[in-house]
């Protein structure tokens, strides 16, 4: 399988750039260089071999980002253990995650002791618990047990071994634990950071959790392939990330389509941009074509959009950074090297350019789902991962995405897409959020939406913009105006929730 290993990563960067700050916690205005990071590294390895850990053993981590979450995970990847990633907005299934990846030592910050008491009986697998804030009751001193250990050598760890552990955000079932091997994601990092042209002199501010693969792979590993400072943020907060950005030289900016609206409307207040902010990127959802259009307009500052999923340990596309064409914004963007993708029917054939079909690849994505080996064949067929998301690619090879196989709607015999439709409603200057649904009688589009704060809209308003909007083939036939708009953990509508109420109110 070739390529490295995170830990291999950190001990090359260490060598290149050993007093460079490698981790900036901005809430705490603390900083880990590369060398001392490696160092950590080591010690956190030696703590968690005294607890009995060793290569294949899952560690969990349910925790804030911040400086020990990231040695943390160094220290288990050290061992050759698989770090285990739970998210706070999920407390409430604590239990199941626990149950389906076993870990045996569950790290934790003391804001989540309440969770853990109240399920700690149900995770049998868990022989010893530590608090990143001190010692609590059932549980040891994170830190003084780091502190007190032996550094311990990397152990013999391969490319093609698991790594990384995390969810589906479960917006269609029961959320899947998908396992990214070492080489595969530091091959598609690597990449992610040649397309979007970072170097040593860039620096980041993360804000999205590190118990997603989204922030491994936008901007904890392709900022350590380049040697830059990356910033965690525990709590987003966007005045507080523009004056850190302006403050600290910050240029690059990995966030979701929430974040970025939010901060583009700071930008706004403040009359202009941070020094030295010069790249956004977006994922987790399909960005607002607004969006992408303000930040050039009103900042010069481009949105790479990227398309992925848990279990890629990358993308399947990836916009440059660089302001696209007018017929190209739309688009999310052309495929990374590390990937091979096409677009196929329901035969496993590949599709005429511009033509619909299920976006697939091939190369470097994941082992599998853990402990699902059904799901895991049902996914990957002859060597292919088929995605569910449906798309397109024109002549260019940049990818367009129509919406998830699962979240079609039949209507009069043709198969509507919601993604179209969604983007249309966002166009209006009123709506927040909108998804798009199959009505109670199945056949009708219902579309729901979020209106932003200070601005109105009534439902015919909304319903008239939809028919007057050329650029979106199909229409809804309803539109219902909600007050807030039911998330996932991780920042994506909970469409599976509003069918089941629509189901519901039939």
């Amino acid at each position: 399988m070739g390529f490295t290993t995170f830990n291999d990563m950190l001990e090359r960067a260490a060598m290149r750039v050993a007093e460079k700050p490698f981790l900036h916690w901005i809430d705490r205005d603390r900083r880990l260089t590369y060398e001392r990071a490696a160092e950590t590294s080591a010690r956190v390895a030696g703590a968690l071999a005294e607890l009995d850990i060793g290569k294949g053993d899952r560690v969990g981590i349910f925790a804030h980002n911040g400086l020990d979450y990231i040695t943390a995970m160094f220290g288990a990847w050290r061992l050759g253990a698989i770090t285990s990633h739970i998210n706070l907005l999920q407390a409430d299934d604590l239990a199941y995650f626990a149950q389906d990846s076993t870990p045996s030592v569950l790290i934790y910050t003391h804001d989540m002791f309440p969770a853990i008491e109240r399920d700690r009986q149900s995770m049998p697998s868990i022989r010893h618990y530590a608090c990143m804030d001190g010692e609590q009751d059932g549980a040891a001193d994170w830190n003084a047990l780091v502190a007190a250990a032996t550094p311990t050598p990397i152990a013999d760890v391969s490319a093609a071994d698991g790594a990384h552990l995390s969810y589906t955000s479960g917006s269609s079932g029961l959320p899947k634990g998908v396992l990214l091997a070492h080489g595969p994601t530091a091959r598609a990092t690597n990449c992610i950071a040649e397309r979007l042209r970072l170097s040593g002199g860039d620096a980041s501010l993360g804000a999205t959790s590190p118990a997603s693969s989204y922030g491994l792979v936008t901007n904890l590993l392709p900022g350590l392939h380049r040697g830059m400072t990356i910033g965690l943020m525990s709590r987003w907060d966007a005045a507080r990330a523009w004056e850190v950005m302006d403050e600290h030289g910050i240029s690059y900016l990995p966030a979701n389509p929430i974040l970025l609206s939010e901060f583009l409307d700071e930008c706004r207040r403040r009359k202009g941009k941070p020094s030295r902010f010069r790249l956004a990127v977006s994922g987790g959802a399909p960005v607002p074509l607004e969006l992408k259009q303000a930040l050039a307009a009103e900042l010069d500052i481009p949105l790479a959009e990227s398309y992925g999923q848990s279990e890629l340990g990358g993308f399947v596309a990836l916009g440059r950074p660089v302001h696209e064409p007018e017929d190209r914004q739309a688009a999310i963007g052309p495929p990374l090297p590390d990937k091979e993708v096409r677009i196929m029917d329901e035969s496993g054939q590949e599709v005429p350019i511009g033509e619909a079909g299920e976006i697939c690849i091939r190369g470097g994505f994941m082992l599998g789902y853990w402990n699902r080996p059904e799901q895991t064949q049902e996914a990957i067929v002859d060597g292919w991962l088929h995605t569910g998301d449906m798309g397109t690619m024109d002549p260019a090879g940049y990818v367009s995405m129509l919406g998830r196989w699962s979240e079609r709607i039949l209507s009069r015999g043709r198969i509507i897409y919601p993604r179209p439709i969604e983007e249309s409603l966002l166009r209006h200057p009123a709506v927040e959020h909108a998804c798009v649904i199959a009505s109670r009688n199945a056949e009708a589009i219902k579309a729901i939406v979020t209106v932003r704060e200070g601005q109105s809209a009534s439902e015919p308003d909304l319903l008239a913009h939809c028919v007057a909007d050329e650029r979106a083939p199909d229409k809804p036939t309803e539109v219902e105006i909600v007050a807030e708009m039911p998330m996932t953990a991780t920042g994506k509508i909970g469409r599976m929730q509003l069918q089941e109420r629509e189901r519901q109110d039939g």
